[in-house]
């Protein structure tokens, strides 16, 4: 934790001095900006392990920081804050990409443990496991992208590796949306869409270049979810 960096990106005053405090009280560096647009700049160009991104904020919306952020850093762990009454622009969020989410008011020993769960997925994942095979390419885990074999590549986000680990651990076997998301988002399916799941498959597919009306990667299962299709780990 000791050289881990926190992004904060919050327009309230209070909030953020106390968000603030806490990660530094916790062992965390910091660094803050209170308008989207100046958040933005510093999302983009600064260093830091972790964004927390406000939704509501004066210059520039967070949902639109999070796309920026997506485009141009797609493994950049990103904890949204949303109020009680956000939640389509809570899921919103999940479906552009964001690791996790909590709601104001919150308890500071929740923030913390919500920011430790998602610092921790990357370094706890087995590093024995490097690569996955698919048709006409494989994907890298260690450099978070698929290489194909006429030339072409594209990154992954840290969901998506996520998400394909989870999906090729169980290959063979159908996964609902509800376990994907609480396996893999960390989150209690109730009270949330779980179109967010469909709109992660859809974007993966369309990197890994799986047609899903004759899949080879990942097929849909009708009324119980997806099942990954290939045998799995080369290395």
């Amino acid at each position: 934790m000791e050289n881990q960096r926190v992004l904060v990106i919050e327009d309230d005053e209070a909030v953020r001095r106390g968000v603030i405090d806490a990660l530094t009280f916790s062992g965390y560096r910091t660094s803050e900006a209170n308008r989207g647009d100046t958040g933005l700049k510093l999302a983009l160009s600064s260093s830091y392990d972790l964004l927390l991104l406000d939704l509501v904020l004066p210059e520039m919306g967070g949902l639109e920081i999070l796309q920026e952020v997506r485009q141009e850093r797609p493994t950049t762990p990103v904890i949204i804050l949303t109020a009680k009454g956000e939640e389509v622009d809570r899921v919103r969020g999940l479906q552009l990409g964001a690791d996790d989410y909590v709601v104001k008011p919150f308890s500071v020993r929740e923030l913390t443990a919500r920011i430790q769960a998602v610092l921790r997925r990357s370094p706890e994942r087995p590093d024995d496991i490097s690569e996955f095979e698919i048709p006409g390419g494989v994907i890298d885990l260690k450099s978070r992208e698929l290489r194909f074999e006429d030339g072409g590549r594209s990154d992954l986000s840290e969901r998506e590796i996520d998400l394909l680990r989870y999906l090729a651990g169980h290959a063979g076997r159908a996964i609902s949306r509800e376990e994907l998301m609480n396996r893999v988002w960390n989150l209690d399916p109730k009270g949330l869409s779980t179109r967010t799941i469909d709109m992660h498959i859809a974007r993966l597919r369309e990197k890994l270049r799986d047609d899903p009306s004759e899949p080879t990667v990942i097929r849909t299962v009708r009324g119980k979810g997806y099942m990954y299709l290939c045998s799995g780990a080369t290395t």
